[in-house]
């Protein structure tokens, strides 16, 4: 039991910080700002459908992929370690994007904004992907595996609850309670990517010095 509640904490708490809500609502209200309601709506919930099939997919395939390629999931932590720490860095100086979208960007995916750029890489970005895989990888049994799909939709869920109430979450914190929240999660970002990072790189050190001695 203590097993499972520790794999679900890190599960979340990875996956709520990769995905990061929060950062998803400034580019989430500029795409959909001459919307109408029902039709900002009807983006948010196609942007996270979207996001749980890929990230969902990954999870499951991604090891399959890897082993098709020759990728060793080491060097996804490692990796997936420096991702963790470059995207904490920018929330703990309180960026609230993660990927920096130029206007002509924006403007070309404006015909489909919720699955590009709200969906991927926004919601879906590189982080949350390597992190679906690692974890789903890392649970020993399916009872971990199924705990890690459940995180998936359930941090998706709260992503969707956070982009309908966008407007209303941004009023309430304020501009000095966003950068507070953010410098917080950057923190928590930071010290995952260091655990992903050392545990990427000692089982290489370890067949290094093995095939040395």
């Amino acid at each position: 039991m203590e097993n499972l509640f520790e794999f679900s904490l890190i599960a979340f708490t990875s996956l709520f910080t990769m995905v990061n809500p929060l950062g998803v609502i400034p580019v989430y209200l500029s795409l959909t700002n001459s919307l109408a309601s029902a039709e900002s709506k009807k983006v948010a919930l196609k942007a996270v459908i979207t996001s749980i099939i890929t990230l969902l997919l990954f999870a499951i395939t991604g090891k399959l992929i890897f082993d098709f390629f020759s990728i060793s999931i080491n060097s996804l932590r490692i990796v997936g370690g420096v991702i963790f720490f470059i995207t904490g860095y920018d929330m703990l100086q309180a960026k609230l994007t993660r990927t920096k979208e130029s206007s002509e960007t924006i403007k070309e995916y404006s015909s489909d904004i919720a699955i590009t750029p709200i969906a991927i890489p926004m919601i879906c970005g590189p982080g949350a992907i390597t992190v679906s895989i690692v974890l789903f990888n890392d649970a020993s049994d399916w009872s971990l595996k199924i705990i890690l799909l459940s995180v998936i939709v359930f941090v998706l869920l709260i992503t969707y609850i956070f982009l309908l109430s966008s407007r209303k979450i941004i009023s309430a914190l304020g501009d000095n309670g966003n950068k507070v929240l953010m410098r917080i999660m950057g923190l928590i970002v930071m010290v995952i990517a260091v655990e992903f990072f050392t545990s990427g790189i000692k089982p290489i050190v370890r067949d290094i010095l093995t095939g040395v001695l």
